[in-house]
């Protein structure tokens, strides 16, 4: 008895090793050699080649169907279709359904991309114990009427997508064998069918991806995946599921969110290594025989600060004129004049200078369309270019630098001075206007650099002519419902629908319409290019108006008015002190002293010289100038910001420990004449501080003039256009006004601090 227990006992060891030694077998990886990679493209669009580049990044094995012949699934994207899909499988599977242990993984392509290897998809295709795996997702298509067919499920998404699944060839080919539809039949209603019948799914072994290890849908799941930042590789997270999906699917209306996370997936961009990509696919034009033609198209839309400046800095991009194919269209007559001047001095500079008025009366839409299409009809234009009158290039490379990458749409990234206003948005809200993506800021900072694949830009971009020929055929792309010029381009470039033109038996002919394919549009913030200037309460009332611009342009105000050897008195002490404390200093450029004398002579209200003087407390000057105030031409806030800001620094660096309050109530220009008020008579200025700002040429303008300085006999009678004097007020440095012998001299005037 006791040796027949022993027996027993010996057997039921044998018999579970048996048993673990068969489970072993069954669970024994997969060979990556023996997974293959299926998808259907009709023709190698962007997102295409995007897939392909995240296939080839985990070494897939990767057999594309389809590729050049005509797509008749219907629009996919809006309505039933993909039909098309399932037939070219089912003949690929012809040739490969008797190898056994063959798994295929079928996906799409289009809107499709690899965060994870082959390894991975088939260790986690093992883990379900099933022999096809479908994508899930929590929103049924195309029949709503079948959701209570739908077996339940605990935890995950219930409903079948057609746009993943993965399954031994043997099984896949039993669901083939089935297909007897037609092109423009829905592939996800058929498989849909087969996967909601308890006897089919039984016999053929499946089950969905509920848990979105393999297959992330977007569609329905945008708030619940994340970007995952790793040392090697940046993944995609499901946070409902705390899965990390290997194949990340755009369907629907998240291709957005799907050029986002491609941004960045699988090993696009890193915190370690930065943008990865942005170097490949690039043009070399030093390589090229000669440089490509390009077509410029400049819009002035409203009245806008700086536009000679703006003119001027597309005439010194560093690009052959001869390549240059100028278009201008200008919407304001306040700037014909500004227009007019550039025209007369480079119309033979360029290939070829068009001009587009006011008098035209075109819409934006239409205007903006007019430019493209003289590169779209030209087959001889390369690349169209296209900036709007606010956007100052400081970098002359930038045509260049924008070709180079080889894009079909790219755009320098441009920014408004100290904020975040730029050119583009990194995400669209559910209405199709302005989102914040989470990584905006970073990149309007700088702090993440490369290229970038965006839904919207605006007043800069470059479009290959070969891309306005093939995907904009004969579309007014600036055109589209209620939206503006640049939403309906942008709206267009996303989802682009080519009508394909074939011959009928008839005469006439009819368009195919083929699936949107889309046209990626990328911002690149690899270099500096400039920045947005601001045209909000652009006032065009005065003469010289871009004076008014302190506040709403700095630095566009500053690069224009500051003399432009104002920092080397911090940098390298340029300041001179001709007396005991008078220093002196070059402060206004040629232009800022030339637009402030046309500026008061506009206004021509001068003072005279009189004693009784209304415009100041008690209306008597003991020491009266012939002048006009800054308030009188609704100057003075501007003026005492230009003290704050370009005079104060000064003061500190020359009166060490003084702190200025800024503050003046007398703030003026000077006019000397010989025949009406030709000198100042000796006086003491009511100010700590006083500025003296010459603002013309002693010589050319006027002979005599200058200041002495009575306590120390010390005269200075050679002002220099555009320096300023500073010297105490009140107390130290009586003072005169040398007579003017010759001409008109004009002088600014502030008692700072009195």
């Amino acid at each position: 008895m006791e040796h027949y227990r022993c027996f027993c006992a010996f057997v039921m060891v044998l018999m579970s090793c048996v048993h673990y030694s068969l489970s072993m077998e069954g669970n024994k990886d997969i060979p990556t050699e023996k997974l293959l990679v299926l998808t259907v493209a009709t023709e190698e669009t962007e997102g295409f080649h995007r897939f392909m580049q995240s296939a080839n990044y985990f070494n897939f094995n990767v057999k594309v169907l389809g590729m050049g012949e005509e797509w008749k699934g219907g629009d996919v994207g809006r309505s039933i279709g993909g039909g098309q899909k399932v037939r070219l499988l089912k003949e690929a599977m012809e040739s490969l359904s008797d190898q056994e242990d063959l798994v295929i993984l079928f996906v799409d392509s289009y809107d499709l991309i690899f965060a994870g290897g082959p390894e991975e998809i088939l260790r986690k295709f093992q883990q379900t114990n099933h022999k096809l795996a479908f994508a899930a997702e929590g929103i049924i298509w195309p029949d709503s009427r079948l959701v209570e067919k739908y077996p339940s499920v605990r935890s995950g998404k219930r409903f079948l997508n057609s746009g993943g699944f993965i399954g031994y060839a043997t099984y896949i080919q039993k669901i083939m064998n089935q297909w007897d539809l037609h092109d423009n039949d829905d592939d996800q209603l058929f498989y849909t069918k087969i996967y909601v019948d308890p006897l089919q799914r039984e016999r053929l072994n499946m089950t969905l991806d509920h848990k979105c290890e393999i297959f992330q849908n977007l569609n329905g799941a945008v708030d619940e995946v994340f970007l995952k930042f790793g040392t090697e590789r940046v993944r995609v997270r499901n946070t409902v599921y705390n899965s990390l999906p290997a194949v990340i699917h755009g369907n629907v209306n998240t291709k957005i969110y799907l050029n986002y996370l491609a941004n960045y997936i699988p090993n696009v961009w890193n915190y370690e290594r930065g943008c990865t990509i942005c170097d490949q696919d690039m043009v070399d034009l030093s390589q090229l025989k000669d440089f490509p033609q390009v077509t410029v198209g400049v819009y002035i839309e409203q009245p806008t600060p700086f536009l000679p400046e703006f003119l001027e800095r597309i005439l010194n991009l560093d690009y052959p004129k001869d390549k240059l194919n100028v278009f201008v269209h200008n919407s304001e007559v306040y700037h014909e004049k500004h227009i007019q001047k550039f025209w007369e001095e480079n119309k033979d500079v360029f290939r070829s200078f068009k001009v587009v008025g006011p008098e035209e009366s075109l819409t934006q839409g239409e205007a903006r369309n007019m430019g493209m299409d003289l590169c779209r009809k030209d087959l001889s234009c390369d690349y169209y270019f296209s900036i709007d009158a606010d956007v100052m290039l400081t970098n002359r490379q930038t045509l260049k630098l924008l070709i180079e990458q080889n894009r079909k749409i790219i755009g320098p990234l441009v920014t408004r001075h100290g904020k975040l206003w730029s050119n583009f948005w990194g995400a669209l809200s559910l209405d199709g206007y302005y989102a914040r993506s989470e990584d905006y800021i970073d990149i309007v900072q700088g702090k993440r650099v490369g290229l970038w694949n965006i839904p919207f830009m605006a007043h800069i971009y470059l479009i290959k002519g070969q891309t306005l020929r093939n995907e904009f055929k004969g579309r007014n792309i600036f055109v589209l419902e209620r939206l503006d010029p640049d939403m309906a381009m942008c709206r267009n470039a996303r989802d682009v629908t080519v009508h394909r033109e074939r011959e009928s038996p008839s005469p006439e002919r009819f368009h195919m319409l083929r699936p949107p394919k889309g046209v990626f549009m990328y911002v690149t913030n690899r270099h500096e290019f400039g920045r947005l200037i601001s045209t909000a309460n652009y006032n065009t009332s005065h003469y010289n108006n871009d004076l008014w611009q302190i506040f709403e342009n700095p630095l566009d105000w500053r690069e224009k008015y500051i003399h432009p050897n104002y920092t080397r008195i911090f940098t390298d002490n340029l300041l001179e002190q001709p007396c005991p404390d008078v220093f002196w200093f070059p402060v206004f450029s040629e232009k800022a002293c030339d637009e402030l004398v046309e500026e008061m002579e506009k206004y021509g209200s001068w003072s005279g010289g009189n004693h009784k003087d209304k415009r100041i407390t008690g209306g008597y000057e003991s020491v009266p100038t012939d002048d006009i105030h800054m308030r009188q031409i609704d100057f003075d806030k501007e003026w005492l910001h230009f003290i704050r800001e370009f005079i104060s620094p000064v003061t500190l660096k020359v009166f060490s420990g003084y702190y200025t309050k800024s503050y003046a109530v007398m703030n003026f220009v000077v006019k000397y004449t010989p025949n009406r008020q030709a000198y100042l008579r000796p006086h003491h200025d009511s100010s700590t501080f006083t500025i003296n700002v010459a603002l013309n040429n002693k010589g050319l303008d006027f002979q005599g003039g200058g200041c002495r300085f009575h306590r120390y006999n010390c005269s200075i009678e050679s002002p220099r256009k555009g320096w300023s004097f500073m010297h105490p007020g009140r107390l130290t440095h009586l003072h005169e006004g040398l007579p003017t012998t010759n001409g008109t001299r004009y002088i600014a005037v502030s008692f700072i601090d009195p």
